[in-house]
């Protein structure tokens, strides 16, 4: 069980998986005013930034399930380098209809909504693992400004326009599956650059280190296209945040 190579190898020296900096992920823990001791459960967590990270600086007990062998066995080399490895715990394995034995303060799927098939059955799916008054996250793209043609979303790396939302009718979405929406911490143009020039180098390292690989060509093709889809398309038209929600 593994997400597809070219992740593992694009994203292989990343943290955070998503246009987050480590100071906006501080700046949503801050803003949940999580007690110590909070459980908060993370599907998709990557390599496990959020939870160690929040583990150190607000005393959580976390727990993240992610597909990649590689980003999960990062998260708990991470958890170990920032002496949390007691307090959150890492699975590798499929986090579609994972639920808590126990149930969190905090369920949270940050930026891989496909887990639950999109927005609606993610949420359905936290809120199984929740306790009475808790918080769910979900990170999720929205339309800075509508793109002007398909081909453009695409270049987005959507497959149209009707994909996402704009901010304020996904805000509204939310309302009308049941939950108020009580905070939202949202990526700025720097966080994606962090999240996409990053790994330009990587791709560029690995290259020089794997000529006969075959991924290689894939790879390569890559390189020579991202930086100017991304300039000209996702850095310009396509937002991301994170939304704090509570059942109404």
């Amino acid at each position: 069980m593994d997400i597809p190579r070219i992740f593992n190898i694009t994203e292989s020296a990343h943290r955070i998986h998503n246009p987050f900096t480590p100071e906006k992920l501080a700046t949503l823990g801050a803003a949940l005013r999580m007690e110590k001791g909070t459980r908060v459960l993370d599907l998709g967590s990557g390599s496990g930034e959020m939870l160690c990270t929040w583990a150190r600086d607000y005393g959580i007990i976390g727990t993240g399930i992610d597909m990649s062998q590689l980003f999960s066995e990062q998260a708990k080399l991470r958890a170990e380098e920032l002496g949390v490895a007691e307090q959150v715990q890492f699975i590798h394995g499929d986090a579609a209809g994972y639920v808590s034995d126990d149930k969190v303060g905090v369920a949270a799927c940050i930026g891989a909504t496909w887990i639950g098939g999109g927005v609606a059955g993610t949420i359905e799916l936290l809120a199984q693992s929740l306790r009475a008054g808790g918080i769910i996250l979900i990170g999720e793209p929205y339309w800075r400004q509508l793109p002007p043609t398909e081909d453009v979303a695409k270049g987005c790396l959507a497959n149209s326009i009707s994909d996402f939302l704009m901010l304020p009718e996904l805000l509204a979405s939310f309302g009308r599956l049941g939950y108020d929406v009580v905070e939202m911490v949202l990526a700025d143009q720097d966080g994606w650059d962090r999240y996409e020039a990053a790994k330009w180098l990587t791709m560029r390292r690995w290259l020089e280190a794997n000529p006969d690989d075959e991924l290689a060509i894939e790879v390569r093709a890559q390189l020579t296209s991202e930086p100017q889809r991304y300039a000209s398309n996702t850095r310009e038209y396509l937002g991301w945040g994170v939304f704090a929600l509570m059942p109404r």
